[in-house]
Order: structure tokens, then sequence, then C-alpha cells
């Protein structure tokens, strides 16, 4: 631990105690979880940013919507308005935020919502949905889901960390008690069966619990508003990548991987970019960011060559058809 979080390691013991004794309510039942009679699967993280939600949440809609009228809801993070609202394919990212906005562009048939208190969010959404599926809400405990599945990095595993402020963990690790399903995000291409087997150690699931593991799937292809290219279009031509996530080190990584030649600008996750920081990227004839920057970054389509990369999440040692079922047995109690 470096030293400034040596410094901090007080006030983590004071903020996990806090958040600790709000668990410990909750799970007495002192503290209320509503449960519902629609199924409602929860993905989320005990550390803060940069495991990997939105292409799970992706992964889950593309299993699960040809069989069920589906929404998504989440708090619409950095959103300029609040209380409950519907996404449209044109709304705006200061309405509804980045990442709403992506899946309401990638899956415009389901219906997708911001609500900053899930209670409410689902209470819209039960009357004209069949499961919801819940972005980044595993802390929000008035709602008892009917899955939690939680994700934790390779390289930054919860078990590892500790808790706010001299580490990442928004709660203690003691809280990946309430999933059924952990997902080791991020593994890298040639993870060894023994490095699995360590982590699954290391993480010492309970015996209602199972462990999976994921790595990003990269397209083939870049693409924009109304166009898209073989990623081979970048092979000899010189672009600035802009990033505004958690964790841009995995792109990073794979685009040198692949020869490529670029300039890097990185800005804070869901950073919303000023006027300024806009001009600025004007002068470069060819970006490339991430989906979720594109849908803040879109306007420079008229001025620049603006390409996303799209990614996905891809399950591991041909465990894709496991992870599958396993979601659709936590649903069949409600057939």
């Amino acid at each position: 631990m470096k030293l400034i979080r040596k410094l901090l390691f007080p006030f983590s013991i004071l903020y996990g105690g806090i958040t600790a004794g709000r668990n410990f309510l909750y799970n007495k039942g002192w503290l209320k979880s509503k449960a519902y009679n629609l199924p409602v699967i929860c993905v989320g993280n005990l550390s803060t940013g940069g495991t990997g939600k939105t292409p799970m949440i992706e992964l889950l809609v593309s299993y699960l919507k040809e069989n069920y009228k589906l929404a998504v809801l989440s708090r619409g993070y950095k959103r300029k308005t609040s209380g409950y609202r519907e996404v449209l394919v044109n709304s705006k990212v200061e309405e509804v935020g980045d990442e709403p906005l992506q899946f309401k562009k990638k899956f415009p048939d389901i219906t997708v919502a911001v609500c900053e208190d899930r209670q409410a969010g689902i209470e819209k959404l039960q009357s004209t949905s069949e499961l919801v599926l819940l972005d980044d809400a595993f802390q929000h405990r008035k709602v008892k889901a009917s899955l939690n599945i939680l994700l934790t990095p390779y390289d930054s595993l919860y078990a590892d960390d500790y808790v706010l402020p001299a580490g990442n963990l928004r709660e203690p690790r003691s809280g990946a008690k309430r999933a059924q399903l952990i997902v080791v995000t991020k593994c890298p291409d040639n993870i060894s069966a023994s490095n699995i087997e360590n982590i699954k150690r290391k993480l010492n699931p309970r015996s209602n619990q199972e462990v999976y593991f994921s790595k990003i799937g990269y397209g083939s292809e870049i693409k924009a508003a109304n166009q898209s290219k073989p990623i081979e279009y970048l092979n000899d031509k010189k672009f600035l990548l802009v990033t505004g996530i958690a964790n841009p080190k995995p792109l990073i990584s794979y685009l040198k991987q692949r020869g490529l030649t670029f300039e890097e600008k990185s800005f804070p996750d869901h950073h919303n970019f000023t006027p300024s920081e806009i001009n600025s990227l004007k002068t470069h004839k060819l970006i490339l960011t991430t989906e979720k920057d594109f849908m803040r970054l879109a306007s420079l389509k008229d001025v620049t060559e603006i390409y996303y990369l799209p990614i996905q999440t891809v399950i591991i040692n041909g465990e894709d058809a496991n992870f599958k079922n396993r979601i659709n047995k936590s649903l069949r109690k409600f057939h």
C-alpha cells in the first residue's frame, strides 16, 4: 500500500464500519429490501468503476431479449436531469447519461430507463416489462434482486483491495457474500488453469456461489454513426485515441499489440467534454474512441473522422453455455 493510502487507512476503517453496519441492518431485516413479482438481475461491483459492467449488461441483453420484454434500469450517472426518465434513441447524453444511451442505441427494441431511486424505477417499469436488469446497483440494498452478479477485474481483485479511501472498495469484501455469480473480468487471452484456480482460492467463494472468468472481445470493425470500416483501416494511419473511461489500459495495450501508431488523450470516467476540449479535438483528422465516449463526441463527425471500437464480454474456457444456463435457472421460479 502506498504511503498516502496508509495515512488514509484509519478513515477506511471508519467508512468500512459504516457500510458494514448498514449491510448488517439489511441482512437482519431491520432495514427493508423490496422484492418484486418480476425477475430483477443486478450487475455491480465492490470497487469504484472499471469492472466491465456495461459489456456485461449487453451480454445479458443479448441472452434474454428474445424471450422477455426486457428493461434496463440505470442511475444515469452524471446526467443533468433527475427522477425517472425513459431513454429514447434520440435522447441527449446530458439528459440520460452515456451508458444508458449506448444501451438504447445498440438495442432500440428494449426499454431503457434512468432513475436514481431504483425502487421507483422498477415500479414504473413493472407494468410493461417482464424482466429488469439493474446496472451498477449492488450497493442499492432497498431492492432485493432475484440474482446478483458481482464483477471483479483480473488485475484488481476485490480480495486484494481495501475500502475507500485507502483502497477502491465501496464496501468491505464481505459484501461479496450477497452475490450468486462472481465474474472475474478482463482476463488475459492466455490465462492458465493454475492461475484460474489460484484466483478462485483467493476469492474463496461460498458453496452457493459460482465463479466465471471473462475477457474483453474487440470488434473486427470500427464504427461511426452511419458507417463502419475494418479495423485494418487504421494500419497505416496516425490517429488520436480519446478515452473517458475508468481504465483505458487494456484498450491501449490491444491497439499497441496490433502495431498501430497513435497519440492518446485520457479523461476521467464519464467525462463531460468542455467546449474548449471539443475544439482542441477538432484539430485531429482521425479519432478513435470508446463506444461510451462516442455518445458524447458524435458531434465531431461533421469536422473530424471519428470512430469507436466496439467491445463485448466473452465468457472464457467454454463456460458461456453454463453461464447462460445459470442465468436462465434463476428465472424459472417466475414462470
